[in-house]
């Protein structure tokens, strides 16, 4: 797929980004590289191969699901700089 300079010059305009005049070739051309990689990307058999997060096999770290000590609603609140109630107390933002 090609991109011309109008497009690249619609692009541009779209993405808020001031190219001058001389550059809009180069833009499109830059745009046109893009689009060729991605339609070769979209070549590639993927059939089988599951989705990854890393190239290096990785497991998350995961903590014991256990009930804690709760019960610290003092302790939260000491910290608050308005507390009423065993809540936080916020301003009204929404009349």
């Amino acid at each position: 797929m090609s991109i011309d300079i109008d497009t690249a010059r619609k692009v541009a305009k779209l993405a808020r980004i001031a190219v001058p005049e001389s550059d809009l070739p180069k833009l499109a051309d830059n745009l046109s590289g893009i689009l060729n990689f991605m339609e070769q990307l979209n070549e590639v058999d993927v059939e089988g191969v599951e989705p990854m997060t890393s190239v290096t096999p990785m497991r998350l770290k995961r903590r014991a699901d256990v009930v804690t000590d709760g019960d610290q609603q003092a302790k939260v609140l000491s910290n608050a700089p308005d507390a009423r109630e065993g809540f936080f107390a916020v301003p009204k933002v929404v009349e």
